[in-house]
């Protein structure tokens, strides 16, 4: 686990821990983890890390972290009000997400919904429709594995259903924006985006405006699909958000999942990837940037159940203010027949004033030997100086300095967006959010 906490230029850490995690651009690790050996006991770093090797026994104390072993149900008695002692929950400041956990409906109004959305698909696109509790293929992929999810799933009666059909590739994107009416206001959503065989599609999940919203998504992609998602948390400071995300990839499919936070006070995305066939490809990227007293939590899980497939996570994070919290926890687990796997996961974090804080987690399990391969990189910090002093030596005064060296560490993520007009919309706001606290 890498865990920072700035409270002044000692906690910078040691530049020279930039070769051990590969140079995030304007980040001065203060941790790396050392290598691996083939030892046939589990180290305490092993178990710090929550991660195995083939041939070693688990303890019981790690099968009770193993995350393909944790309890799902759609019933809401199932499961219990999240408790901090919880593996799962932490990091997370509950009180902040405590509206969440009561099971109670959505607060629409006569002519007045607690979340309005607006729906718009492509030209040739089937229209948006619903599916009702219990009517496939709602259900099939997600079946909820904690409270908020459960109750989102109950309070749903009507799940948004988008849906590419087979055979066809989409120029535009499916959109969804969807606009919070009152940061007092609970709101239930479960979503199902679907892809169907050797179909090709984008769908834009816009968030803004305040409320309490529980919501479920649940990616289904058919084999040799290709599937993009790209959700937009730009929320108003005083809204507090838990998602689940659940996605099924089949044979020879693709699923691109972006994830960008820009704005509310508590945010918790869960993010689950899947395979139901060999040679399915996941690609999970996110981007978020925590002001003064936001909370920022992004939790993911690839489950490798199918052999022959890959996985790649990059989550790259800045955070600037008082209390600024991020926390990003990555669980990778290959299961035993899931020969050929090659995974990895890297998790960047840039603190750009004292009092913020950066938490990175990830964790490996690895339950066969016949793995192409699999690995992890986390690194939290600072400015680095050296950065910083190149380019000031050439003239470039000091703020404008320290925009660049953040510009350039979004781009590699901004860069793989294919939709320009996010791409701009991203840059842009980042450049606001460092005008707070470089100007």
């Amino acid at each position: 686990m890498t865990t920072t906490d700035v409270k002044g230029a000692e906690s910078a850490g040691d530049p020279t821990a930039n070769e051990a995690v590969g140079h995030a651009a304007g980040a001065a690790p203060v941790a790396a983890s050392s290598a691996i050996d083939g030892s046939d006991v589990a180290s305490p770093e092993l178990e710090e890390e929550n991660l195995t090797l083939p041939g070693q026994e688990v303890s019981a104390a790690h099968a009770a972290l193993n995350r393909g072993a944790r309890k799902r149900s759609f019933e809401v008695s199932d499961h219990e009000v999240p408790k901090s002692d919880i593996e799962e929950w932490r990091f997370t400041p509950l009180r902040r997400f405590a509206a969440l956990f009561q099971d109670v409906a959505t607060d629409d109004r006569e002519g007045d919904p607690a979340v309005d959305y607006q729906i718009s698909t492509p030209e040739g696109a089937p229209e948006a429709s619903t599916l009702a509790i219990g009517e496939a293929p709602r259900g099939t992929v997600l079946v909820p594995e904690d409270l908020p999810t459960a109750v989102a799933s109950a309070r749903t009666e009507q799940a948004l259903h988008l849906v590419a059909e087979k055979n066809t590739a989409y120029d535009a994107p499916f959109r969804v924006d969807m606009i919070g009416r009152g940061a007092d206001r609970r709101a239930n959503a479960h979503l199902v985006l679907e892809a169907q065989e050797s179909s090709s599609a984008t769908f834009i999940l816009n968030h803004s405006g305040a409320a309490q919203y529980a919501q479920n998504v649940e990616m289904i992609v058919g084999d040799n699909a290709q599937m993009t998602v790209i959700t937009l948390l730009d929320w108003d400071d005083d809204a507090v958000h838990i998602s689940t995300h659940h996605s099924r990839v089949g044979r020879d499919s693709r699923l691109k999942h972006i994830a960008v936070t820009l704005g509310g006070s508590a945010v918790r995305l869960n993010s689950i990837g899947e395979y139901a066939a060999p040679g399915g490809e996941i690609e999970k990227l996110g981007l978020y940037f925590s002001d003064e007293n936001q909370f920022f939590e992004n939790r993911l899980f690839v489950d490798h159940s199918a052999p022959n497939c890959v996985s790649n996570v990059a989550y790259k994070g800045a955070l600037q203010g008082k209390n600024a919290r991020s926390v990003w926890v990555g669980d990778v687990l290959i299961r035993k027949e899931a020969e050929g796997t090659n995974t990895y996961e890297l998790n960047r974090n840039l603190v750009l004033t004292e009092g913020a804080r950066a938490d990175s987690v990830p964790n490996l399990e690895i339950e066969t030997g016949e793995i192409e391969g699999a690995g992890h990189a986390a690194a939290t910090g600072r400015f680095d100086d050296e950065q910083l002093f190149y380019l000031r030596a050439r003239g470039i005064p000091e703020i404008e300095a320290r925009r660049l060296v953040v510009r350039g560490f979004f781009a590699e993520i901004i860069q793989q967006i294919d939709v320009p007009e996010i791409r701009e919309r991203l840059s842009a706001s980042i450049e606001d959010e460092l005008a707070r606290s470089m100007n």
